[in-house]
């Protein structure tokens, strides 16, 4: 069994660094209320660190 990571963008990436805004879209997330489900990988969960002010994470 695979870990899943349930990651909700919860703020708008508008007015963040730019490596900021490319983190949410690379993990998949494009709008506001919107979630996605990702492994759990040690790569996805530095880019949920990353941008942990503007995502919600459960799992």
């Amino acid at each position: 069994m695979e870990n899943k990571i349930k990651v909700t963008l919860i703020k708008s990436p508008i007015g963040c660094k730019q490596a900021h805004r490319a983190t949410v879209r690379g993990l998949g997330l494009r709008r506001i209320n919107q979630t996605v489900e990702l492994v759990a990988t040690p790569q996805v969960r530095g880019m949920i660190l990353t941008v942990n002010y503007l995502v919600r994470a459960e799992g």
